[in-house]
């Protein structure tokens, strides 16, 4: 039994971040990082499931936005190695939730190096670069909208309000530190962002490019393959019904049923094999319990 926990877990650890390496979770001891254990994000973020399907919600919902498409498209290896990019979005979220601060914040400007040297000409002629701090603020919400819905639906349905206000309050301060502006704090906020920019929002060619690669991504091992099917519907049934509608999505009962019924069956055996991701180690930098 102890060898099928780790051979999962192996297989797990591939998805993430943590395959790139580079990041030491467990030390310094004490360093509560820029959350710290008390904080609303780690218990969203440490959920490896949820966070999974909201990845990939995540992903295809900002991809709606020309601008952010274009920066992805046209920058990045993402046709060929989504995968990777997957991991290297799991190593920015995870750090900065669950590292020390001293990596947190190198990792932050990592980052701003990176979007310094993004820009360009989207198809439809409008100037483009990752450094926009509108650009950001959209990424942002996308992402943690996701995030949040994603643990509410696989994790922990009974989260509060005043809880889900707490978490859209305490990342928006990641979001600010890489340079987005007049970034959502509350759930009413983030709806209200949502909703305001839905006519900037399309699914042309390029986006339908992005669905297509993310339905057929080849997963890194056998064991992951059937995983990620699953969990790409999962996320896919995360977005908003709008934005399902948008891409051309069904949107039936039954079908969000099965999918639940499907995730919820996996992922308990992903909780119990997955005892070594960035949240347990760095509870065990502060002492605290899994």
């Amino acid at each position: 039994m102890k060898f099928l926990r780790q051979h999962i877990e192996q297989q797990l650890i591939g998805l993430t971040g943590l395959a790139i390496g580079g990041i030491d979770y467990e030390s310094p001891a004490g360093d509560p990082g820029l959350f710290g254990p008390d904080s609303v994000c780690w218990r969203v973020h440490g959920d490896f499931p949820a966070m999974l399907c909201g990845g990939i919600s995540a992903l295809m919902l900002q991809m709606l936005h020309p601008l952010a498409l274009s920066g992805v498209l046209d920058h990045s290896n993402f046709r060929e190695d989504m995968i990777g990019r997957l991991r290297r979005t799991g190593q920015f979220i995870a750090g900065t939730t669950f590292a020390a601060e001293s990596d947190a914040r190198c990792l932050i400007d990592r980052v701003r190096n990176i979007h310094d040297q993004v820009n360009g000409i989207a198809p439809d002629g409008r100037p483009y670069a990752a450094s926009d701090p509108v650009l950001l603020t959209w990424v942002h919400v996308a992402e943690v909208r996701s995030f949040l819905a994603g643990y509410l639906r696989y994790c922990n349905p009974t989260l509060s309000e005043a809880e889900q206000d707490c978490y859209y309050d305490e990342v928006a301060r990641v979001a600010e530190a890489l340079g987005a502006t007049e970034v959502p704090r509350s759930r009413r906020e983030v709806e209200d962002y949502l909703e305001g920019k839905r006519p900037e929002l399309v699914f042309d060619d390029r986006a339908a490019e992005v669905l297509s690669l993310l339905m057929n991504a080849q997963a890194p091992s056998r064991l992951t393959q059937p995983l990620g099917r699953v969990m790409t519907q999962a996320g896919l049934q995360l977005l908003p019904d709008w934005a399902r509608t948008m891409i051309g999505l069904s949107n039936t009962h039954w079908q969000r049923k099965a999918v639940e019924r499907s995730v919820n069956t996996i992922a308990p055996v992903m909780r119990w094999s997955f005892r070594n991701g960035a949240s347990h180690r760095a509870k065990r930098r502060m002492g605290v319990g899994s």
